[in-house]
């Protein structure tokens, strides 16, 4: 490898340098204690030496120096890992450099010369480089060590590399932590003891900073049951950031795939770096606090003053840019957030260089102006261009025309608020779908009803308008406290579903998708898959007791949102507890509306909610479970099992309470949700439990505390609810036996948030993504338990050997899915399918495997013997290979007796394996996915299995001439390599001649019983052929011989001969040696963890 010049004394450098060739303006040296002569105490201290400390001189082996004869100054040009890879430079440098340098006059002429043709080379090499690193030179060395140390495939893309120390018990050992896109690894080197770590990220259960007495602060991850702790890193936080984005990363990239949409700036691993894992994770946060599409990418992010009207002040904060979106959060404790979509931006205007601000128009005769903003000419440059707004003089007339036909529409869209569609470019929508409130249609308001309730809600009413005359209405509004202030106190009936949208982001989505839902609806139209099954039989469970829901109206309605969403989004489709929430929403929201807003809790809100394992849900559980230890210790001393709280809060978290409280209390807590997001539900969940702490410590089993809890929601009212009591779902029965004590909703949400507020929304997210690789690897290994509990009733194996194959053949799936984008093992991959066929192998992934697992080293993965294999073990000929089929056939070759053994080699030489056309896969594997499943297919299927017979020998078919001499040479390629490999040829020769003796014989006395017109004359060369083919090894010519001389009689018929199993298994029996062979004992125990070490490397090797 090429490196910048670097200039180095050399006088320093000889007790750690050996000179291997030089001449007069180049130097190849080699480390001391690598290569010839390299062990002693001088490799041990310079192993050690490089291990440690991190120069470019002690980075390889070996290298190349240039010097001039007049100076003592070298410099480094060049390294090594190899001497074969040093050579290659060296011979470059003889044939293009040395003949041009004797041109030079000066010194100072050569060098320059030798510095720039090298910088030169590096600049060549870096135009073709993915690496985009702060320090390219430190990169490259540091990728050197890491494809030396760890021999793992080319293809490993390397991140980013630290120096820390790697603790063994409680001795550390410095060295280096390389984190690639697929693994975790670490190398130490000291005094000899070298330590080697190697951990796929999709290995890991738990990541996180700890703290203890010995090490102040240090990174604990755990796989495979051990504990590993990396500790004096300079930049702890920064690394901890990294891995976690890794391990996020792999775990949704090779685990949790039902997510809607793919990350798309992370979608090829082969283009991960360090710069692009710290830009998505700030694209991503950025998206979630200001609830924005997943399309939106911050692109830049500029510190201001923002002038804050109803304030009076310039609150500091940081302009946030996006493709479609300016938005401005402040830094103050002020809780202040402001966000303005470019299509509502109208204009865009500079002030004075002094204070350095701009002022951005937006329509509703409103504007914000951002003071001491840097480099604010360009960014008010950035935003025109992305408004399509004209910065040039010449178009100022142009400019206040638009102004003015703006202001005109804005007065137009005032006096007829029907037209507000028009803003953005909304379709007409389709009469088949709603354009009213359920609320508003089965329960207007009363104008002329002045009861408390409704005084109270039109106060709440004039409440909100007041705030919006000040913060703004609409997508540019101010969010402050003051606004988290009035949602604690509740939202009023009229306004909830306008700021469900505004709070949610379901207003941009809305307005950049016009048309998109009816579009929707029309597609999905008399569609009939699984889900849309799943909807009919769900539809009228859906808040039952509402008049909305008693009706066709509310149904179609509802029917209509579920079918769009699963049409849109099919690897989520539909999930139960999708009904609930979507029946709330569209009460309060129009139809077209509630879509978005499914949209956005399912897609954004609250991710891999709705999918078939609820991994979302459960992932929250888990957070829900360390806010308890952290904010409720007193219930922890008495239920130290917190599992309880997670399988009694499922459905707090999938229906936001909805399934538990009163429909008209916990349409408050939906307001809250939308505005803090789950947050709210967190909070809220700590209240509950503290509410009731005295009734659950006191409580003796779990049921007495489920029944706690029932009777506490029971209890929970809205006092200030102004619905009639048919809409009220809080029975006059349930009040009665609860009079003894009722719970407000606003006061439980006011306590929440009082008690709990502190809880911040980025400790959230970190917790989130902690706990996600623990419930992920619990799911992943409920399943292997499931799988292995079932292939455990079929074979030998113990539970630990089971164990340890699940791994080794799951491991060989993701091994295809590491370094491509679209492989076909991740497609095949679907958590919802049956356990033994999540994982399933094709074609490439079992030969590669089997080859290391089988006992006798008879198949290499590129052979047809393999493929044969492949073909028999895989029953349903769908090209895929499960766990179940792949063990039974290793349990046949371990533990098989020698007639089964014999039977498995019997049958790879007859059809379906040995008939079929080579081309590595039988036919395309089945369609997979929700609602693609062939149901009858799988019961038909299993119906075989209950009704198959075990097969016994006298059901096999006899084999023919082709397939007994290919059944020979397979017993050589079995027998070859073994001590006793001529006594076996000599038995394989023996029997093989036996066989067609008896066949010979059986022949002619058929011949002989036959009519004398049937006979026909002998055809002595295709017989004399094929009997030589079968019997001939290289060891056994004489054998071959005889047989030929025997078998070239003149009376054969044409007949083809053939064998039956039992001729076949009779003949080998009478061979001690061949017997003893299959029934020699196999260490199943080495063979496995030869295969361990051995997998990564045959797949670096292919």
């Amino acid at each position: 490898m090429w490196l910048q010049p670097d200039e180095i004394l050399l006088k320093n450098a000889f007790k750690l340098w050996v000179t291997e060739e030089d001449n007069e303006y180049f130097v190849l040296q080699r480390r001391r204690g690598y290569g010839e002569g390299g062990g002693g105490l001088t490799g041990l201290l310079v192993g050690t030496l490089d291990t440690v400390l991190d120069s470019t001189s002690k980075v390889a082996p070996y290298r190349i120096l240039h010097h001039t004869p007049d100076s003592q100054v070298y410099w480094t040009i060049a390294c090594g890992v190899t001497k074969e890879e040093i050579v290659q430079h060296w011979d470059w440098l003889q044939q293009n450099i040395m003949r041009t340098l004797s041109v030079f006059d000066s010194s100072e002429d050569i060098t320059s010369f030798v510095q720039g043709k090298i910088r030169g080379l590096i600049a060549e090499e870096g135009k073709s480089s993915l690496v985009l690193e702060e320090d390219p030179e430190k990169f490259r060395e540091a990728l050197l060590r890491f494809e030396k140390w760890f021999e793992l495939p080319p293809k490993e893309k390397l991140v980013t590399y630290y120096s820390c120390s790697y603790w063994r018990g409680k001795v550390p050992c410095q060295g280096w932590l390389y984190l690639s896109t697929n693994f975790l690894c670490f190398y130490s080197y000291l005094l000899g003891a070298e330590v080697k770590l190697i951990i796929s990220w999709d290995e890991i259960w738990r990541l996180e900073k700890t703290s203890n007495v010995i090490l102040t602060e240090s990174i604990h991850v755990l796989a495979h049951g051990e504990d590993h702790y990396f500790s004096m890193l300079m930049h702890l936080n920064e690394t901890f950031v990294i891995m976690e984005q890794l391990a996020d990363y792999s775990i949704k990239r090779l685990f949790d795939k039902e997510a809607f949409q793919r990350e798309p700036a992370l979608s090829d691993p082969m283009q991960i770096t360090k710069r692009g894992l710290e830009a998505h994770a700030k694209s991503e946060q950025f998206r979630t606090f200001f609830r924005l599409p997943k399309e939106e990418n911050l692109l830049e992010v500029h510190e201001s003053f923002l002038w804050v009207p109803f304030s009076h002040f310039n609150t500091l904060g940081k302009i946030c840019l996006s493709e479609n979106y300016l938005c401005f959060a402040s830094q103050d404790g002020s809780q202040c957030h402001v966000i303005i979509p470019m299509r509502e931006v109208i204009n865009v205007e500079k002030s004075d260089s002094s204070s350095r601000a701009l002022t951005v128009c937006v329509r509703g005769k409103k504007a914000l102006r951002f003071a001491e903003v840097r480099d604010y000419q360009r960014l008010a440059n950035t935003i025109r261009s992305k408004c399509g707004i004209s910065a040039s003089p010449q178009h100022s007339a142009s400019s206040e025309a638009i102004r003015g036909t703006c202001q005109s529409l804005i007065n137009h869209f005032e006096d007829n608020p029907e037209d507000v569609t028009l803003m953005v470019g909304q379709k007409d929508s389709s009469k088949a779908v709603s354009t009213e409130a359920l609320m508003t249609v089965f329960h207007p308001q009363d104008v002329e009803n002045l009861d408390p309730k409704m005084l109270k809600e039109k106060m709440k009413e004039q409440s909100w308008n007041i705030h919006f005359s000040e913060y703004g209405r609409g997508t540019s509004m101010f969010f402050t406290r003051k606004t988290r202030d009035l949602i604690v106190r509740g939202v009023p009936e009229a306004l909830r579903g306008e700021l469900w949208m505004l709070f949610s982001g379901a207003v941009n989505d809305m307005a950049t998708h016009p048309g998109y839902y009816t579009d929707l609806v029309e597609q999905s139209l008399g569609t009939s898959t699984l889900a849309t099954d799943e909807i009919e039989r769900d539809l009228h469970r859906s808040l039952p007791e509402h008049p909305a829901f008693q009706s066709d109206t509310g149904i179609s309605a509802l029917r209509r949102v579920l079918t769009a969403y699963a049409y849109r989004n099919p690897k989520i489709g539909y999930c139960q507890a999708m009904n609930i929430l979507t029946s709330v929403l569209l009460l309060y929201a129009k139809e077209e509306e509630a879509f978005w807003l499914l949209v956005a809790v399912c897609e954004r809100m609250l991710p891999d909610y709705f999918n078939r394992r609820i991994i979302g849900a459960l992932v929250d559980q888990a957070v829900f479970e360390d806010l308890i230890r952290e904010n409720l210790p007193q219930l922890v001393e008495h239920m130290t099992d917190l599992s309880f709280f997670s399988s009694v809060s499922l459905s707090w978290f999938l229906t936001l309470f909805i399934s538990v409280l009163p429909i008209e209390s916990a349409v408050n807590v939906v307001d809250c949700f939308f505005y803090d997001g789950i947050k709210a539900i967190l909070q809220l969940g700590l209240a509950v439990l503290d509410y009731n702490m005295e009734a659950l410590i006191s409580c003796h089993d779990d049921a007495e505390a489920v029944t706690i809890l029932n009777k506490f929601f029971d209890s929970v009212t809205n006092k200030d609810s102004p619905l009639p009591p048919t809409v009220q779902q809080a029975s006059v029965s349930n009040n009665d036996k609860a009079s003894h004590f009722n719970v407000d909703i606003s006061e439980l949400i006011k306590e929440a948030y009082e008690k709990y507020g502190n809880i911040r929304s980025e400790e959230v997210e970190s917790s989130r993504k902690r706990n996600k690789l623990h419930v992920i690897q619990t799911l992943e290994d409920t399943t292997k338990q499931n799988v292995i509990r079932v292939v455990t009733q079929e074979v030998r194996f113990s539970a630990s050997h089971l164990d340890r194959l699940y791994n080794l053949f799951k491991r060989q799936h993701f091994l295809c899915c590491y370094w491509t984008m679209k492989s076909p093992a991740l497609l095949h991959h679907d958590p919802s399918l049956a356990y033994l066929e999540q994982y399933q192998l094709g074609f490439q992934q079992f030969s590669m495997l089997f080859s290391l697992l089988e006992p006798w080293a008879f198949c290499n993965p590129k052979s047809t013997l393999s493929l044969w294999i492949f073909r028999l073990i895989d029953e349903n000929q769908d090209g895929l290979v499960n766990f179940k089929e792949f063990c039974c056939a290793l349990d046949t070759l371990y533990s098989g007796s020698f007639t089964n053994k014999l039977k498995f080699l019997f049958k790879l030489h007859l059809p379906p394996a040995f008939d079929l056309p080579e081309d590595g896969v039988i036919r395309k594997s089945p369609e997979r996915g929700r609602g693609k499943v062939d149901l009858q297919a799988y019961l038909k299927q299993w119906q075989n299995e209950i009704l198959k017979k075990e097969e016994t020998i006298k059901d096999l078919p006899r084999i023919n001439q082709t397939q007994f001499i290919q059944f020979s040479k397979t017993l050589y390629n079995i027998f070859h390599g073994d001590p006793e490999e001529e006594s076996l040829y000599q038995a394989v020769a023996h029997v093989t001649s036996l066989l067609l003796r008896m066949e010979e014989v059986g022949r002619r006395l058929h011949e002989s019983s036959s009519p004398p017109e049937s006979t026909k004359p002998a055809n002595t060369a295709a017989a004399g052929s094929s009997t030589q083919e079968a019997s001939t090894t290289p060891e056994n010519s004489d054998t071959s011989s005889s047989c030929n001389s025997q078998d070239a009689g003149p009376d054969l018929t044409e007949l083809d001969w053939s064998f039956s199993f039992e001729q076949v298994l009779a003949s080998l029996l009478n061979e001690p040696t061949i017997v003893r062979f299959f029934e020699r004992p196999v260490d199943i125990q080495t063979k496995l963890g030869q295969a361990r070490v051995a997998q990564l490397k045959l797949k670096a090797n292919k």
